[in-house]
């Protein structure tokens, strides 16, 4: 359509067209979350048989990876809907997708903000006792977690349904127009206490946390690992929220800001439009970023994960020499006093 402006005869605005996106959007989501699927089986497998005795930090891992897992299985699903512009798939599979989606995207922000929160406490207050290292306590977080993200994912899918536009089926659409009141709405009911607290929370933690490690005596071998290891956990958890989560609620709230206000610019609406999908392959990526997490947040975890790869025959030189230096700095290493 070449027109900025669409208007109908009768001088009233008219609904912007339908229009399938590009095949990229399909087939990138695609391969992420065919990835991630594979990335958080694995995980989790490690976590269940590799690693038999669990700690407060890996109750939320293990929970992080099965909010990945809820995501993963709309991969064909979205990947048709995106080609061919239309939900051929039913009211019921269209309400299963908004509940799985919320439960991923929110749930995902959550427990990495607990985890952010758990690094904080068990780096600055390693000495005190917390609650956060209390794996009953921790344990009864992920079920509230679990509780408030499926609230949300049913009352957001008893609230949106499929409709028809031009001919074009459509689940969770701005050209929805009956529910854009309820788009508008909802975005910024979730934006708040969705992204935007948890993103600062997960901000001031991992400040601090920066903070007190340059107080860490880093002339030890085991000062520098664990200097080491905080850094990458830092810098992939901010990675996540800021290349994941961060574009796809800046975007969508564009988006719906745009389809209230400029209903009639038909051009910008598609560029944004456009811009959200793409931001969907951003956010689908995280399913295969967090299991650096597992690596960088737990030295039990990457060693029962090295013992996995050996055991199906991946062998790496690197991988044994890693092995014997994390050996002798446990054995022959003293960790000296940090100053916070």
């Amino acid at each position: 359509m070449n027109c900025t402006n669409c208007y109908s005869p009768n001088n009233e605005t008219k609904a912007c067209p339908v229009k399938s996106q590009p095949i990229f959007i399909s087939v990138l989501i695609s391969l992420f979350l065919l990835l991630g699927f594979f990335l958080n089986i694995f995980s989790m497998w490690v976590f269940k048989y590799r690693t038999p005795e669990w700690k407060s930090g890996t109750v939320l891992q293990f929970h992080l990876a099965i909010s990945d897992l809820t995501f993963c299985p709309l991969a064909p699903f979205l990947a048709v809907y995106f080609a061919m512009g239309d939900w051929p798939f039913g009211r019921d599979m269209c309400r299963l997708k908004i509940v799985l989606m919320i439960v991923h995207f929110y749930g995902n922000i959550f427990f990495l903000t607990l985890i952010s929160i758990h690094r904080y406490i068990s780096v600055v207050y390693h000495s005190q006792e917390s609650r956060m290292k209390q794996k009953d306590f921790v344990k009864k977080l992920c079920i509230g977690v679990w509780a408030v993200v499926l609230i949300k994912g049913v009352v957001c899918s008893l609230l949106l349904d499929v409709s028809t536009v031009e001919k074009h089926t459509l689940c969770l659409s701005i050209h929805q127009e009956q529910y854009m009141k309820v788009y508008f709405f909802a975005n910024f009911i979730l934006l708040l206490p969705g992204f935007l607290i948890p993103f600062t929370i997960s901000l001031v933690c991992y400040s601090r946390l920066a903070r007190s490690m340059s107080g860490i005596n880093i002339c030890h071998q085991k000062g520098k690992l664990m200097k080491s290891k905080s850094c990458k956990m830092v810098a992939v958890c901010l990675l996540i929220f800021g290349l994941c989560f961060t574009p796809i609620n800046v975007i969508r709230t564009v988006v719906v800001v745009v389809k209230k206000f400029y209903p009639e610019n038909c051009r910008l609406l598609l560029h944004v439009e456009t811009s959200y999908y793409v931001s969907w392959i951003l956010s689908s990526a995280n399913c295969c970023l967090d299991p650096l997490i597992y690596c960088f947040a737990s030295q039990k975890f990457m060693g029962a994960f090295r013992s996995s790869l050996r055991k199906i025959g991946v062998r790496f030189q690197t991988i044994r020499e890693d092995m014997e230096n994390e050996s002798a700095v446990s054995t022959h290493v003293v960790p000296t006093p940090r100053t916070i």
